[in-house]
C-alpha cells in the first residue's frame, strides 16, 4: 500500500476554521460497514443510533497551552510546541526558529522563565525548565491550535478546543470526536441505558506530523502515552459478553482499546504506545466508532480505512466533499458501525 492510496481532493473553504454554535449542531455521517449504506444525519440523532447496552467509550486526556513563544540568546524568535511532557520539568518539543538551536542553548519565555535544550529525540527537542511545566503552561501558555486553522487563538478556543469530560493534563492536541458531545447528550445516552467508560491516551503534536515514506509499512508512529484501567477493561468485556457494541469515541480512543488487547484479550495498560493501525489490521475490542473527518494521506484515516474498508470510506468521503461536510478539528462528524 502506498500513502498516494489515501489521498482526496479537499476544497480549502471545507475546513473547518471555528467551531458550530453549539457542540452537538454538526452534522454526521453515517456508515453501515456490512450494506455500504450511507446516511447524512445531524450528530444530535446519535441517540437513535445506539442501543441499551452499548459502551461509549471516551478519551478523557486535557488539552495543556502548550504553545510558548520567546527568544534565543542571540535576540532570535522561537516558538515551542511541546509534545510531550517527560517529567515535572522537562519536556519534548518542536521548536521554530530561523537556526535549530543547539544544545545548552538557553530560551528566554514570558515571565522571566528559561527552558534549556538539553539534547534532541528525532525531529524534537528536549527541553529542561526552571519552573513546574504545567503550572507555567497554564499561566503563560497558549492553546496549541492545529496547523490548518489559519489563525491565533482565541478565548473562546480555550473551552471549544477541550471535551466537556477533559480531566487529565497532558494532551497537546484535542481527541476532536469528542468535542460534539456537551453534557446534556452525555446524560441522554445514560438514562438510555448506553454505559460509559474513560481512557486517557495524551494525543501528541505529532498527530499533525505526515507520514514521511511512501510505502506505508516502512512509516513509524509518535509514541504518545495512554492508560486503560481495569474499569474500562472490565467495562469492555461485560458490554461484549452482553452482545453489546464497544463504541470508541475517536481514534484515540481506538488506538487506546486495540492497544490494551494486543493480545487478544483487553487487559489494563499504562505505557506508551505506537500502534499504527492500516488496513488488514484485525479489530480486537472496537465495534463501531465514532470519528471526525481526517488529513488526506493520514495514519488517522488509514486506521478509519482499515476499520470500515478503504474504497468504502474513501467513497464516504468524496461524498461528504460533495455535500459540503466541515472537515477537520472543528468540522462534522461520522459514525461508523
Amino acid at each position: 500500500m502506498q500513502i498516494s492510496d489515501f489521498d482526496y481532493a479537499l476544497p480549502d473553504d471545507l475546513i473547518a476554521q471555528y467551531p458550530t454554535g453549539e457542540r452537538r449542531a454538526s452534522r454526521l455521517l453515517v456508515l453501515d460497514k456490512s450494506t455500504e449504506a450511507i446516511q447524512d444525519r445531524n450528530f444530535v440523532d446519535l441517540p437513535t443510533l445506539l442501543e441499551p447496552g452499548d459502551l461509549l467509550v471516551f478519551n478523557d486526556t486535557r488539552v495543556v497551552r502548550a504553545r510558548l513563544r520567546g527568544t534565543k540568546e542571540s535576540g532570535g524568535k522561537v516558538e515551542i510546541l511541546l509534545e510531550r511532557c517527560l517529567s515535572d520539568k522537562t519536556a519534548l518539543a518542536q521548536v521554530r526558529a530561523s537556526k535549530s538551536p543547539k544544545a545548552d542553548t538557553k530560551l528566554s519565555l514570558a515571565g522571566g522563565e528559561t527552558a534549556t535544550v538539553v539534547g534532541r529525540d528525532g525531529e524534537f527537542f528536549k527541553l529542561e525548565f526552571e519552573s513546574r511545566l504545567m503550572p507555567y503552561l497554564e499561566e503563560h501558555g497558549e492553546i496549541p491550535l492545529p496547523p490548518y486553522l489559519n489563525r491565533e487563538a482565541e478565548p473562546t478556543d480555550a473551552e471549544r478546543y477541550q471535551t466537556v469530560y477533559a480531566k487529565h493534563d497532558g494532551a497537546v492536541a484535542a481527541p476532536t470526536a469528542g468535542l460534539h458531545f456537551d453534557e446534556a447528550l452525555l446524560r441522554d445516552t445514560l438514562q438510555m441505558g448506553i454505559r460509559h467508560a474513560y481512557i486517557t491516551l495524551h494525543v501528541g503534536a505529532g498527530t499533525f506530523q505526515p507520514l514521511r515514506e511512501k510505502d506505508i509499512e516502512v512509516n513509524r508512529l509518535h509514541a504518545e502515552h495512554l492508560i486503560v484501567d481495569e474499569a474500562a477493561c472490565r467495562a469492555v468485556k461485560e458490554t461484549r459478553a452482553g452482545a453489546g457494541r464497544v463504541i470508541a469515541v475517536g481514534t484515540t480512543s481506538v488506538r487506546a482499546l486495540e492497544s490494551a488487547s494486543a493480545g487478544g484479550e483487553i487487559r489494563p495498560f499504562r505505557g506508551d504506545t505506537e500502534l499504527f493501525i492500516v488496513p488488514g489490521y484485525d479489530f480486537n475490542s472496537v465495534d463501531a466508532m465514532i470519528t471526525n473527518f481526517h488529513l488526506p494521506a493520514s495514519s488517522l484515516l488509514m486506521l478509519v480505512a482499515a476499520f470500515a474498508g478503504s474504497e468504502f470510506v474513501l467513497d464516504a468521503y468524496r461524498h461528504a466533499v460533495e455535500e459540503r461536510y466541515r472537515f477537520f478539528s472543528y468540522g462534522d462528524a461520522m459514525f461508523i458501525s
